[in-house]
């Protein structure tokens, strides 16, 4: 026989909120780090994004249509770095072709600051 003991601290849950950003979604917690694809800021900058899509803080949950109006999520820019090279080779039997390139991507991390407008 399997016991499972839950804490109520563990179904209360901090406060978070899914943003898009270029294109993508992000869960967004007060406090925590994410890393995006490359935005122009240099480090230290401040910013905001205002595309929030859902909003989950300790008694209810907010669902936009697409976007939730007036919740913003203010962070600030940590670093811009390059992930591992990614070799792309191309390849064309008894052709005497062959070619080699490498790609890194760039991305910022960003920490989250605050979730306001809630």
């Amino acid at each position: 026989m399997v016991y499972l003991c839950i804490d109520i601290k563990d179904m209360v849950g901090e406060m978070y909120a899914l943003v898009e950003i270029k294109g993508r979604q992000y869960k967004a917690e007060k406090g925590s780090q994410l890393k995006i694809d490359r935005i122009e800021a240099e480090k230290g900058n401040s910013i905001e994004f205002d595309k929030v899509l859902m909003v989950n803080d300790d008694k209810d949950v907010k669902v936009g249509s697409p976007y939730l109006s007036g919740i913003k999520i203010a962070a600030t820019v940590e670093d811009q770095i390059k992930d591992k090279k990614v070799v792309v080779y191309k390849y064309k039997r008894r052709k005497n072709y062959q070619r080699t390139r490498g790609h890194r991507q760039q991305y910022t991390i960003i920490k989250v600051n605050d979730i306001t407008g809630v």
